[in-house]
């Protein structure tokens, strides 16, 4: 008679989030390498720490957007290359470059700031589920939002 393996709550977790993590650092740094990168830190650190939290999916969703944020603060630290790029990427660039500025803009802000916008503006969230989420009051997410989005419409319009 075979025993059936009995999964550690790390293995659970990972099977049960890894596809969030994924997502959520792939909409913040736009490349596959790299939230791929994004999802060995998030998922080592609970390793190397605690992998007892009150609610994993709120946990790694905010340790996916800070790692991804550190990786686009890394790759915007070592982008000295930009014309170059631009020039020998050709007409379908504009989006692109869009992107990016929107990316480098966001990795300027305080990590709380930029937490609450990639919730909300590239995971879909409501104002209401991010305060739950993040165990603080709705007219903070709020004022926090409306904040965070004409600095960054300051940001990208110089």
């Amino acid at each position: 008679m075979i025993k059936p393996m009995i999964k550690a709550p790390l293995d659970q977790m990972y099977e049960a989030h890894h596809g969030m993590v994924f997502r959520t650092a792939y909409r913040v740094t736009g490349n596959a390498a790299d939230a791929e990168d994004v999802l060995q830190t998030v998922f080592l650190r609970m390793v190397r720490g605690n992998p007892e939290v009150e609610n994993p999916e709120s946990y790694l969703r905010r340790s996916a957007v800070n790692a991804a944020l550190d990786v686009v603060r890394a790759r915007h630290d070592n982008d000295t290359l930009e014309p170059e790029r631009m020039a020998a990427s050709g007409s379908c660039t504009e989006l692109r470059e869009l992107r990016d500025t929107l990316r480098r803009a966001l990795s300027k802000l305080p990590a709380r700031n930029a937490e609450m916008f990639a919730m909300r503006f590239f995971e879909g969230y409501t104002n209401p589920e991010i305060a739950k989420l993040l165990g603080i009051s709705q007219v903070v997410v709020a004022v926090t939002l409306h904040r965070t989005r004409r600095r960054l419409q300051k940001e990208m319009g110089r």
